[in-house]
């Protein structure tokens, strides 16, 4: 019942949404096509901006990969993990994707070639997926293109945020899938 409910609402949901925004935009008497495509232009402009710092965190990431690190951190946070109820599998996720969406988007797309699409693994990384962030991208790519040096508390804040969703994830996997 409760997992019929859920799937009724996401079917809705974002179509719902965008015709919220353009009914707020129209009632406020703002050109929303107008508005869109100017921060299409602009989003262009920060895209070329932001090309060295992307390649920067893409070549750091390979290389933590490569060298075995991330297996190696698996292996030792596994009987935590489990402990909390989250399967040693999704592990690579909860670590890769502060790093880097692509590479969590594969690491899911293993979980899901390897258990099936209804798994506990690929459920709890799809929805850790949508409730955690890329921090060091984002920290890498907007204060690097706009010359912040000094971060002070976003890294500190960003990785507590990131640890509250792996934290729901896993709470909500495990309440509407278990």
């Amino acid at each position: 019942m409760f997992q019929s409910v859920i799937n009724g609402v996401s079917a809705v949901a974002i179509p719902i949404l965008i015709l919220v925004i353009i009914g707020h935009g129209w009632y406020k008497k703002v050109k929303v096509y107008e508005a869109f495509t100017e921060g299409a232009k602009e989003g262009f402009t920060v895209a070329i901006k932001i090309i060295p710092f992307l390649v920067a965190i893409l070549v750091a990431i390979g290389a933590f990969r490569a060298s075995g690190a991330l297996h190696l951190i698996t292996g030792m946070l596994a009987p935590l993990t489990t402990w909390i109820g989250m399967p040693g599998e999704v592990i690579p996720m909860a670590l890769m994707r502060p790093l880097s969406g692509s590479g969590a988007i594969g690491i899911v797309s293993e979980l899901i070639n390897t258990f099936g699409v209804d798994s506990l693994p690929a459920r709890m990384a799809a929805i850790m997926e949508g409730s955690t962030e890329t921090t060091f991208y984002i920290l890498a790519v907007y204060f690097g293109s706009v010359g912040i040096k000094k971060t002070r508390h976003a890294l500190p804040a960003a990785l507590l945020a990131d640890l509250a969703g792996i934290i729901a994830a896993v709470l909500v996997t495990q309440l509407v899938f278990a």
